[in-house]
C-alpha cells in the first residue's frame, strides 16, 4: 500500500499489496517510487539502521514510545520485509480507494453528522428542540465540543453562502458573561458550561450556559470520585476526569520495558447496577451511545491538546464476492446464507481454527511466514474451493495458515479499524497516560462498524490465546503486538514522508497500540456508566415529552384526563407489592415470579430460581443461554450481568419490566 498525497485527497493504491508496481507505491514516476519505497519498507538492515534509531538524540515522546525506546524493533521491521514479499507474489489487479481529506468546515459538518446532531445545520436545519434534549445531557467539555464544531460549520457556510439555514452559533450556545454558576437543588445535574479551553487549565473564569430554542440548558457535572491508579472510573466523563487532572497534577507516567508484568493490571471497580457491555443494549440506544462516545472522545482529545481528525473514504470500487479483498459486510452477506446469524467471517474463523488446530504452543506462531508462493497459490485455491467446501485444509501449514490471516486482515478494502477512525486509533499513542490511551480505545472500540468490531474482538481473543502460551512458543505480548501492528496500521502509518526519527517512533507508538488492545480488551468492550446513564437520562426527558403530547391529544379527543393519569401510573404496580418485582420468563416452565428484593439479591440469584424449576436436560441447555433483561423505563433494553444488584437496580429504573429471554443472534 502506498498513500500518493495530491490536491484531490489521497489516493489509497492497492491499501491490499499486490503486484510489483502497487508495492512500489503504484506508477506515479520514478522518483515517487524511490521515495515510497525508502518510507515504505524503510531499507532498514537489523544492524545498522535500527541501531542509528535507537541512539539518536532524545526527543519528545508518549508513553506508548516509553516501552520501546530499548527494546530491539527487529520483528516489526522483519514482518515489514515479509509483507513486502508477499506482495510481490500477489498479481492480482486490486481496486483503488480514494480517502479524501475533508475541506475547511467539511470534517465538522461531518462529525455533527455522525453525532446526531445534524439538525443544527444545513438542508435539514430546523426546530432546535429536537436536539435539546441530546445537547441537554451533555457534560461541560461535550458541550465545550460540540460549540467549538458548530462555531466552525456555521463559519464555513456563512462563507459560501449556502441557500440553506445557517444557524447563528449565538442561537445554540449563548454566553452568559459575569453570572453567578448556580448549584440545583439536588446539586447534582446543573452547572454553567464552560466554553473556553483555558479554563480547562484555570485560566479563565468565563462561563456560559447552553441555550437551544431559547430554554437554558445545564451540562451535567460529575460528581467527583475518588482517584486510583490501576481502577478506571467509568461513573465520570473521560474528559471531565482529564480536565481535574490537569487542575491537579499531572500522573506520573510508568515506563514499561515491554514485560507484561510492568503494565498496570488496571480493572474496572464493580458497579452495583452492573457493567454493560456492548451489544447488551438494544439497537437505538447503542445509537445514543454511538453518538455520546464520539463526542466524548472528541471532548477527551479537545482537553489534552490532541487532533483529532476523521478520513473519508468517497470512492471505494470493491469487489463483491470471494473471500480476499472483500469487504466485510459483502464477506458476512455472504456467509449468513449458509451459517445465519454469523458475525464473523467464516474464512476467518476456519484460519484461527486451523492455527490452533497446529497448536498455539508452536515456536515462533505468527513470526514465521510461510512461503510467499505458497501463500499465493493458497489463496487461489481457497477463492475457488472454499465455499464448495473442497478445499483441502489438510495441505495448509500452521504457519502458512497464520500467513493468510494476516494476508485477509492487509487486504480488506477499508481497514479493520475503519477509514475513518484509524487516525484516532493511531494518537491514541499521543495521549500523556495509559489511563488515558485505554479511555480513548474504549471509545474508539464502541464507534466501530458491528463488522469490524467483532472481527477485531475475535483477532484479539486468538491472539490473547497466542501469548497464553508464551513460555513454549515465545510470543510474549510484545513480540505479538509488533508482528500484528504493521497488518493494522500500515497503511496509513507507512504513507507519511517522514524523518526516519519519526517513522521509528510512529512505528514504537503503533506497537504499543497493539499491545494495550491485546492486553486490556476485556476492559475495551464495556459501555462507560456515564454513557450509559446519559442515555437513560434521554429516555426520561423523551418519555416526559411524548407523554406531554399525548395528554394533549386526549384532552383534545375529550377523553377523561384523570382517568387516563391513574391507569398510566398504576400500570406496573397493578398486582406487585412494594419492594417486589415481578420477572416474565415466557419460554421457560416457570413463566412468571414475584421476587422479594433485598439487599444481597443479584441478577443471577433470580435466574438461578427460574432454572430450579426446569428438569435436568432442559436446565442444562438453558444455562448459559438465557439472561435477565431490563426493558422499558429509563433504558430501551439492557442485558444484565450477573454481577447487578437488583434492588440498586431497581432504584435506578423503578418502571422498568424484567424479562428472562435469550440473546438475540
Amino acid at each position: 500500500m502506498s498513500w500518493l498525497s495530491s490536491s484531490q485527497g489521497v489516493v489509497l493504491t492497492a491499501y491490499h499489496p499486490s503486484g510489483k508496481d502497487q508495492a512500489l507505491g503504484g506508477n506515479h514516476g520514478k522518483g515517487g517510487e524511490e521515495a515510497t519505497t525508502s518510507r515504505r519498507y524503510g531499507q532498514y538492515t537489523m544492524n545498522q539502521e535500527i541501531t542509528k534509531v535507537i541512539e539518536r538524540p532524545s526527543f519528545d515522546r508518549s508513553s506508548s514510545q516509553d516501552s520501546l525506546d530499548e527494546l530491539s524493533m527487529e520483528d516489526y521491521w522483519t514482518e515489514l520485509e515479509n509483507i513486502k514479499k508477499s506482495s510481490e507474489n500477489r498479481q492480482e489487479n486490486q481496486e483503488v480507494v480514494v480517502v479524501k481529506e475533508p475541506d475547511e468546515g467539511e470534517l465538522e459538518e461531518e462529525w455533527l453528522k455522525e453525532a446526531g446532531l445534524s439538525n443544527l445545520f444545513g438542508e435539514a436545519a430546523g426546530d432546535p428542540q429536537e436536539s435539546m434534549v441530546f445537547l441537554s445531557t451533555l457534560t461541560r467539555t461535550q458541550a465545550a465540543a460540540v460549540q467549538k464544531r458548530v462555531e466552525t460549520v456555521s463559519q464555513t457556510l456563512r462563507k459560501k453562502n449556502k441557500q440553506y439555514q445557517v444557524p447563528d452559533v449565538r442561537d445554540i450556545f449563548a454566553q452568559q458573561r459575569g453570572s453567578k454558576e448556580r448549584e440545583p437543588p439536588d446539586g447534582a445535574e446543573s452547572q454553567s458550561v464552560r466554553t473556553d479551553e483555558n479554563k480547562y487549565q484555570g485560566k479563565d473564569d468565563q462561563a456560559s450556559s447552553l441555550v437551544v430554542g431559547g430554554k437554558e440548558l445545564t451540562p451535567l457535572v460529575p460528581e467527583e470520585a475518588p482517584a486510583s491508579e490501576t481502577d478506571i472510573n467509568l461513573e465520570v466523563s473521560f474528559a471531565e476526569q482529564a480536565v481535574n487532572q490537569k487542575e491537579s497534577s499531572r500522573e506520573k507516567i510508568q515506563r514499561s520495558k515491554g514485560d507484561d508484568a510492568l503494565l498496570p493490571s488496571f480493572r474496572l471497580p464493580k458497579d452495583k447496577t452492573g457493567t454493560t457491555k456492548i451489544g447488551d443494549l438494544a439497537p437505538q440506544d447503542m445509537k445514543k451511545v454511538c453518538h455520546l462516545a464520539l463526542i466524548e472522545l472528541t471532548a477527551l482529545y479537545d482537553v489534552l491538546g490532541v487532533e483529532l481528525k476523521q478520513l473519508k473514504a468517497v470512492k471505494i470500487k470493491t469487489k463483491d464476492s470471494g473471500l480476499f479483498g472483500v469487504p466485510l459486510t459483502v464477506l458476512l452477506e455472504q456467509d449468513q446464507k449458509k451459517v445465519p446469524g454469523t458475525r464473523i467471517p467464516l474464512i476467518f474463523q476456519k484460519l484461527i481454527s486451523r492455527i490452533e488446530e497446529g497448536g498455539l504452543e508452536t515456536e515462533g506462531l505468527l513470526r514465521i511466514p510461510g512461503a510467499a508462493v505458497r501463500i499465493k497459490n493458497l489463496c487461489q485455491e481457497l477463492e475457488a474451493k472454499f465455499y464448495e467446501g473442497t478445499f483441502n485444509w489438510e495441505s495448509v501449514k500452521q504457519h502458512d495458515a497464520a500467513s493468510l490471516l494476516k494476508l485477509f486482515i492487509r487486504e480488506l478494502p477499508q481497514p479493520l479499524l475503519s477509514v475513518e477512525y484509524l487516525k484516532a486509533f493511531q494518537a491514541v499513542q499521543n495521549l500523556p497516560t495509559r489511563k488515558q490511551q485505554l479511555q480513548a480505545l474504549n471509545l474508539l472500540v464502541i464507534l466501530l462498524p458491528d463488522a469490524n468490531r467483532d472481527t477485531l474482538k475475535a483477532l484479539l481473543e486468538f491472539l490473547q490465546r497466542v501469548v497464553d502460551n508464551k513460555e513454549k512458543n515465545k510470543m510474549t505480548v510484545m513480540n505479538v503486538a509488533m508482528v500484528m501492528a504493521p497488518n493494522l496500521f500500515m497503511y496509513h502509518t507507512l504513507g507519511l514522508k517522514s524523518s526516519e526519527q519519526r517513522e521509528f517512533v510512529m512505528a514504537a507508538g503503533i506497537a504499543n497500540i497493539m499491545h494495550l488492545l491485546i492486553k486490556y480488551q476485556k476492559l475495551l468492550w464495556t459501555i462507560p456508566k456515564f454513557i450509559v446513564n446519559q442515555v437513560r437520562k434521554q429516555n426520561t426527558e423523551n418519555h416526559r415529552k411524548d407523554k406531554k403530547a399525548m395528554k394533549k391529544l386526549l384532552k383534545k379527543m375529550a377523553y377523561d384526563r384523570e382517568k387516563y393519569e391513574k391507569q398510566d401510573k398504576s400500570a406496573n404496580d397493578a398486582d406487585v407489592p412494594q419492594g417486589v418485582i415481578r420477572v416474565q420468563a415466557p419460554h421457560l416452565s416457570k413463566v412468571s415470579m414475584a421476587i422479594q428484593l433485598t439487599e444481597e439479591l443479584r441478577a443471577g440469584d433470580v435466574l438461578a430460581r427460574f432454572l430450579s424449576q426446569e428438569s435436568g436436560v432442559a436446565q442444562t441447555l438453558k444455562n448459559g443461554e438465557v439472561f435477565l433483561y431490563e426493558i422499558g423505563g429509563n433504558i430501551g433494553e439492557r442485558c444484565l450481568d450477573d454481577d447487578t444488584y437488583m434492588k440498586d437496580l431497581y432504584q435506578l429504573n423503578p418502571n422498568a419490566e424484567w424479562v428472562i429471554k435469550s440473546k438475540p443472534s
